[in-house]
């Protein structure tokens, strides 16, 4: 009898640890990181930004679009990172030079796409941001954008048990600093890839240019390429295309930042994937049309001491080869991303 019970324990004993064992491996089958690949898109040159340091899972993906859709960075809660980048346009702000800040301030430039930012060396229009991870850093703490501090940031999302949850799995362990935020906001705006408009697929072989869009295409390649270079449509560099300053502002550009007064009115070359979906146009946002831009070249260009040597002379683009132009442009616009459910708000 006496034999039977320690069986009889033992086999309880025994069960018990399979059970825990089970469950414990359940447990991490749950929070097992899950990677996300990075793909380059055919024709696309190597990343600029390394991923060895911040590598890509699915949940990382997910804290950083939870940190992009919460208005918790800003001071009062109004203002999260979507206010200024809107996915319906691409991620820039639709229809507005300036984007809306905290205490019914506006921003003092106009916000860009924010795509395949992770071929950018620098960021902002005039380049005073020089890596990915550190970007959200400027509109955080700018008084006229989300106003806070890092501290009350970080303060507000340990307070939350979800972000809590969410930071252990991502890196080990509840801890919430200032660099983790960084590291997954940048996972998801890693993700943001324009890549699949009528443009790419031509070039993959997949559709064909009218005639109309092929003979602006031949413009365009004749006339722009030298700053919008394919296939990101940007040569990432600074440049002073003969805009008049704008009196109020008195934005001098990339001079800014250098002090140099060779780079005075510089600001950084725009990419024109989703142009259409993207305006107004310029730093300042003068321009409301891709038309009136073009018009700017044709006949606009101020001259000054840095102007930029390809345009100084402005550009011979006729009537004829304009409404092509505009026709090919239209072919960059990415419909796939702009509607991607994958990068929209779900709460």
């Amino acid at each position: 009898m006496m034999r039977r019970t320690v069986i009889s324990i033992l086999i309880m004993l025994l069960g018990g640890f399979l059970f825990l064992e089970a469950c414990k491996k359940q447990g991490d089958t749950a929070t097992a990181l899950i990677p996300l690949q990075f793909t380059v898109p055919v024709g696309f040159p190597d990343p600029v930004y390394k991923f060895e340091n911040n590598p890509l899972t699915q949940q990382g993906f997910q804290l950083g679009k939870k940190l992009f859709f919460d208005g918790r960075l800003s001071k009062d809660g109004n203002f999260p990172c979507a206010s200024c980048h809107q996915q319906f346009a691409a991620f820039a702000t639709f229809d507005h030079p300036f984007s809306h800040g905290f205490n019914n301030q506006f921003t003092t430039r106009n916000a860009p796409g924010l795509f395949n930012v992770v071929w950018m060396k620098e960021l902002h229009w005039d380049g005073g941001i020089n890596h990915i991870e550190v970007q959200p850093l400027a509109p955080i703490v700018a008084e006229n954008e989300m106003a806070e501090t890092i501290d009350n940031v970080i303060a507000k999302l340990k307070d939350d048990a979800g972000y809590r949850q969410m930071f252990k799995t991502v890196f080990g362990d509840e801890e919430i600093n200032s660099q983790r935020m960084l590291k997954a906001l940048t996972q998801f705006v890693a993700m943001l890839v324009s890549a699949g408009s009528k443009y790419d697929k031509v070039k993959r072989g997949e559709a064909y240019f009218t005639e109309a869009e092929q003979s602006g295409y031949e413009v365009f390649q004749a006339k722009c390429t030298a700053c919008h270079a394919e296939p990101l449509f940007t040569d990432n560099s600074f440049r002073n295309t003969g805009l008049p300053v704008n009196e109020i502002l008195k934005d001098i550009g990339r001079m800014h930042i250098t002090g140099n007064p060779a780079d005075s009115l510089k600001f950084k070359v725009p990419s024109l994937r989703n142009v259409y979906a993207t305006f107004p146009y310029g730093h300042d946002g003068r321009y409301y049309s891709v038309s009136a831009v073009i018009d700017h070249y044709r006949y606009a260009v101020v001259n000054g001491p840095a102007t930029d040597p390809l345009v100084k002379n402005k550009i011979a683009i006729s009537d004829y080869e304009k409404q092509d132009l505009l026709a090919f442009l239209q072919t960059l616009t990415d419909s796939a991303f702009i509607a991607n459910k994958r990068f929209a708000q779900t709460e």
